[in-house]
């Protein structure tokens, strides 16, 4: 996820220069992505770029992005997905000529084929990204048509993935060209000028007449013109789209949420939907090395780890390959039994976890491969493994980790599929049906939401005043439960324990009294009936008892005092879906408690102290 923004102004329209407003704007957009910075311009019938690696402050000091002239200015603030974070590859990009500069949101799929047709007809690429292969098609549509607009409309077309696009051309001096395709895009309107981006925050101060730009939706704006079309060429009239936006810019900086936490949850399905997109030949190479791997080691913290014990279950029950996970702080416990024959699987949302670091680094001088899974390209982890798996949810600002660990589950499972499929637990037509339950994970998270959150509002004033809860499940409900107990305490301050369902009789059980809490988490598979039991003995205590239980379930609601029912969806997607409810329950708990649920007391979000 990365931010955008454009203006196009007339001279002495607004009494800031443009580049300062677009810095500015950028800043704004930082929540998107703050690895590295660039902003183009046009002045003099040329193209001026400056940009570079680091946060927008530290690359402004010394590029001076204030001071680049012209009235025609576009901006980037990059999160990176292909390509390390650097000087070459930040945003704009250019054309072999430097005619064209293009700032892009989003993955392009099938780059590396639009980068080899490139190649072949002589076009010279500086960087690593997905992004570069844009200003090159264009240049080379111009091969064919005078018409600049005609043939980035047919570079537009030839593009697979996900696109927010800002472009600017010496050939159209006065206007930028934009086109959006599953990535947010918003044109802003302005007397003597308009703008582009992102997101509304980065030019609230200047104007909140704004227009959101559709899927397969592309155009221009200049200084006293808006233009719409669709993606065969068809005109649109955007006079009944303007809207006017009353947000202050914090609600904007949030989309309107009241907090960055429900923003991300509500996140999920895009997030979901853009690591699909971003699962490429990685997988099925983590899969090779898995297979040949003598032990399987998964090792991470906090809600990482408990992504870890879904992969463990699912390696274990779908791949035939058990596996080892373990706290990242205690990898002293396996330093003198690692072997060259072993493999670690790492997971950070930050790659910077300064525990799995050390994990990482242990295993490595053993002689072990190293695998990761992160949501920070080049971040350490990253670097000194051996391969790496990378999410693509953006930036989480809000400390309790939501849609990366959704993600991470999703990472995972696509990984144990295929390496099901390599060792022989799953024909090809197995694989095909379970890649395809994976890829409907961003509709079912969705729906999951769209369903639950309005009962959970409710049961949430009936917890708000609970000091205990206890998170029950069986199979790959106990993680799931994990993870829920982990975010009530994080952000409620409600001490929550989860236990694997057949466990709480064997101490747990002695804390139930009248109205204590317990949350099961039910689903609809082969411990069902053992669930059952564990909730007529948790009843018999006269406990709250609260169950997540598949639409359509009788048996279990009849029992329970509380239910909250999820869509019904594949056992492989089962913690997608469970997943969702709970952060919204530990949400709105935390709300009606009067606590900020992104700044958790004594918390960080990325740890990088022993």
């Amino acid at each position: 996820m990365c931010g955008i923004i454009g203006i196009c102004s007339l001279k002495d329209a607004v009494s800031t220069p443009p580049a300062l407003i677009i810095r500015r704007g950028l800043e704004k957009l930082e929540y998107r992505g703050y690895d590295s910075v660039g902003i183009a311009s046009i002045h003099d019938n040329k193209i001026i770029i400056r940009k570079g690696k680091g946060k927008i402050r530290e690359v402004n000091a010394h590029k001076r992005l204030d001071g680049v002239p012209g009235l025609v200015v576009i901006g980037h603030t990059r999160w990176a997905t292909h390509g390390r974070p650097s000087d070459e590859n930040a945003h704009p990009h250019i054309d072999c000529k430097g005619e064209i500069a293009v700032v892009h949101n989003g993955i392009i799929q099938n780059y590396y084929q639009l980068k080899q047709y490139l190649e072949e007809r002589g076009h010279r690429f500086r960087s690593e990204t997905d992004t570069e292969v844009i200003p090159h098609l264009i240049e080379e549509g111009l091969k064919r048509s005078r018409c600049f607009f005609e043939a980035f409309r047919e570079a537009v077309r030839k593009l697979k993935g996900s696109y927010a696009l800002g472009v600017i051309t010496v050939f159209e001096p006065d206007k930028i060209f934009f086109a959006r395709k599953d990535s947010p895009l918003i044109v802003g309107l302005g007397n003597g000028y308009n703008f582009i981006a992102s997101d509304i925050p980065a030019f609230l101060d200047y104007t909140r007449k704004i227009v959101v730009v559709h899927d397969h939706e592309i155009g221009y704006i200049s200084p006293h013109e808006v233009y719409f079309e669709d993606i065969n060429g068809r005109s649109i009239s955007i006079s009944n789209r303007i809207r006017l936006i009353d947000w202050t810019p914090e609600m904007a900086a949030k989309a309107g949420y009241p907090h960055f936490m429900l923003k991300e949850i509500h996140e999920q399905p895009i997030a979901l939907a853009n690591t699909l997109r971003g699962l490429g030949v990685e997988v099925e190479k983590a899969a090779e090395i898995l297979l040949n791997a003598e032990r399987v080691f998964l090792a991470a913290a906090g809600t990482s780890y408990h992504a870890c014990l879904v992969a463990d279950y699912l390696m274990s029950t779908v791949a035939s390959k058990p596996t080892i996970p373990f706290i990242s702080s205690e990898y002293k416990k396996y330093r003198n039994c690692v072997t060259e024959r072993d493999v670690l699987l790492a997971v950070s949302q930050s790659g910077e976890t300064i525990d799995t670091l050390m994990a990482v680094r242990n295993f490595k001088n053993r002689g072990a491969t190293i695998i990761s899974l992160s949501n920070v390209i080049e971040s350490a982890i990253p670097r000194e493994s051996d391969l790496t798996i990378y999410t693509r949810a953006g930036p989480e600002i809000g400390v309790a980790a939501t849609k990366t660990f959704t993600t991470q589950v999703l990472s995972l499972a696509a990984i144990t599929v295929n390496l099901a499929f390599l060792n022989g637990s799953i024909d090809r037509m197995e694989r095909k049906e379970l890649l395809d339950q994976l890829s409907y994970a961003p509709k079912i998270a969705e729906k999951s939401i769209m369903v639950t959150e309005g009962i959970i509002r409710e049961f949430s004033r009936e917890l708000s005043n609970k000091n205990n809860a206890y998170y029950l499940g069986r199979g790959i409900g106990v993680p799931v439960a994990m993870e829920g107990a982990l975010k009530l305490k994080e952000i409620a301050y409600i001490h929550a324990e989860a236990y694997p369902a057949g466990e709480s009789k064997h101490g747990p059980i002695a804390l139930v009294e009248q109205g204590f809490p317990v949350l099961f988490i039910i689903m609809d598979d082969n411990n069902y009936t053992h669930i059952l039991g564990n909730i007529e003995e948790m009843s018999a205590r006269d406990a709250l008892t609260i169950g997540i239980v598949p639409e359509g379930d009788k048996e279990a609601s009849e029992k329970l005092t509380m239910v909250i029912k999820v869509p019904r969806s594949p056992w492989i997607t089962s913690p997608i879906t469970y997943t969702p409810p709970l952060q919204l329950l530990a949400y709105y708990v935390c709300i009606e408690r009067g606590y900020d649920p992104d700044k958790p007391r004594n918390l960080a979000k990325t740890v990088t102290v022993e």
